[in-house]
């Protein structure tokens, strides 16, 4: 990977609707190598895909919600039900299986507090294995993966 296909990732990150002729030009290419590259990248596995960023209170999932997980023993079986069984969630909208403690953490996104109380109360207190679950939430988003605009 050279210093053109990285400026055409950063060019995708930033806007991955922007034009190939708009793409070629933006890094210093004429319009079919820069396809062929953006083509080349996709096929290697380097861009994954491209997705839409929608508003989450758009869709009435607006509050933000960091929960920690610890399980009751690390046996295969223990983790194996348990992650199957989060991330079923669609509240749940991302997870990571940890090194140390906490054992998982997850962002869930809900309405709003009360939904995310019941929501934990209901749902996520019920998950097989689980022993402790904190949540935190965000006072201020100071980056994203997600450019502005």
């Amino acid at each position: 990977m050279d210093a053109i296909d990285r400026a055409i990732i950063d060019q995708l990150m930033h806007n991955a609707q922007i034009s190939n002729t708009e793409l070629a030009e933006r890094v210093g290419l004429s319009p079919s190598p820069c396809l062929r590259r953006v083509r080349r990248l996709e096929h290697d596995g380097v861009i994954l895909g491209y997705h839409a960023r929608v508003d989450p209170d758009a869709l009435g999932r607006g509050f933000e919600v960091f929960a920690q997980f610890e399980l009751d023993n690390q046996r295969q079986e223990t983790i194996e039900r348990f992650e199957s069984a989060l991330i079923e969630f669609p509240e749940v909208i991302e997870a990571h299986r940890m090194f140390g403690s906490p054992d998982v953490v997850a962002t869930i996104h809900v309405r709003d507090i009360q939904d995310y109380e019941r929501f934990a109360t209901e749902k996520l207190r019920t998950l097989p294995g689980l022993t402790r679950m904190s949540s935190r939430f965000s006072m201020k988003l100071l980056k994203s993966r997600y450019p502005e605009g």
